[in-house]
């Protein structure tokens, strides 16, 4: 449970980093995503999916 809090906590963080330090280019990311219609926004979904999946057994892997 320890882990799971600390994951989201991370992006927690990561998140307000981008959105503090760049907050205009995460306006243009959000029109581009908006702009890509519901079949877009669910491939780049499953794809950020896919690579988180792919980063967290990489870790579990190699720790």
């Amino acid at each position: 449970m320890a882990s799971l809090v600390t994951a989201l906590g991370l992006v927690l963080v990561i998140e307000g980093l981008a959105l503090a330090l760049a907050p205009r280019r995460i306006e243009e990311a959000l029109a581009l995503i908006a702009a890509l219609g519901p079949e877009g926004r669910r491939r780049l979904g499953l794809a950020a999916v896919a690579a988180g999946v792919a980063v967290v057994a990489l870790v579990r892997f190699f720790s």
